[in-house]
């Protein structure tokens, strides 16, 4: 069974930082294209961030383009998420997922993910 499993959200005063990590069971996350969503209160999943199986492609969306950073640590098996100069709009669900059939163009698209985990909250107050 697979199992995706984020860490790292909490509270943080804007202007704060904090870096997210997601782990898998049940497949090796070093051969899958990873990406971070975003859900707020009331709103739709958003894609923020993806990283490539190598780690050379990342994809960003424009909301969090040179505050978040994305990368991957193949010794710990492991996708990151770091996030800095948050805002309190960026207050919601983080999560991180992996699809058996990925297609780069539609990385921000939630409906060709098939993997994902429970996420992990983050609130930013102002």
């Amino acid at each position: 069974q697979v199992q995706l499993v984020e860490s790292g959200g909490g509270l943080v005063q804007a202007g704060g930082s904090l870096r997210l990590s997601c782990t898998a069971s049940g497949i090796d996350l070093n051969y899958y294209s990873t990406t971070w969503f975003r859900q707020a209160p009331g709103k739709e999943r958003e894609g923020l961030s993806s990283i490539s199986i190598s780690g050379t492609t990342t994809n960003y969306a424009d909301s969090v383009k040179g505050r978040f950073t994305i990368s991957r640590d193949k010794a710990k098996d492991t996708v990151y998420l770091q996030m800095n100069n948050l805002k309190p709009e960026d207050t919601g669900v983080y999560y991180c997922a992996t699809a058996d059939r990925f297609f780069r163009d539609k990385w921000s698209q939630a409906g060709q993910y098939n993997y994902w985990g429970q996420g992990t909250p983050v609130t930013v107050s102002s």
